[in-house]
């Protein structure tokens, strides 16, 4: 059975109930070991689920003969090594200007981003309602491209097709609208 399997009830096997006892009869220990590491409860919490589901892809490589808990804590390090990692990156970033200098690059491209939205607007009304259904469904309500191509008759292959011919119609509809009348582009 693979990781991404789910058993029906009474299905469960051998393996699954031999992890489940060890990982739950060790989940406090590892809560706690990983606890001392990420001070943020929900953190931890999240960095011990993260723990499990690496622990279960990898319990075919477990030996029974050795002690699970100190196991699943070394697994329990890394996520939590990752997650710090990840954490200091993101605060270096911000602490460096990021977040105020992408709020300020935002602030000066904000006029130029309404006229491109307008045009887009204008572009998108334009589009034959199929076309237009389409890119609503993808883009606006994230419906997703199997339902999208099945509703529309089509493959998936071909609803991406259609996705990607209509973007490039809209993105040279914009460019056109966005042009002075006889001049260059803006």
């Amino acid at each position: 059975m693979s990781a991404n399997s789910v058993p029906r009830p009474g299905e469960t096997s051998a393996a699954q109930q031999q992890f489940l006892s060890l990982f739950l009869r060790s989940e406090r220990e590892i809560y706690a070991y990983v606890s001392v590491l990420v001070p943020n409860v929900a953190d931890a919490e999240d960095i011990v689920q993260q723990t499990a589901i690496a622990l279960w892809e990898k319990f075919a490589d477990y030996d029974p003969a050795r002690p699970f808990t100190p196991w699943a804590c070394r697994f329990a390090l890394n996520k939590a090594r990752q997650w710090i990692e990840r954490r200091q990156r993101w605060q270096a970033l911000l602490e460096n200007g990021l977040a105020e200098e992408l709020a300020q690059h935002r602030e000066e491209l904000r006029p130029e981003l309404e006229v491109r939205l307008r045009h887009l607007e204008g572009c998108l009304a334009k589009l034959p309602a199929p076309q237009r259904s389409l890119v609503e469904g993808y883009y606006l309500r994230r419906d997703g491209i199997d339902d999208l191509a099945r509703r529309s008759g089509r493959s998936v292959a071909a609803a991406y097709k259609v996705l990607q011919r209509t973007r490039q119609t809209l993105q040279t509809c914009i460019e056109n609208a966005a042009q002075p009348e006889g001049g260059a582009p803006v």
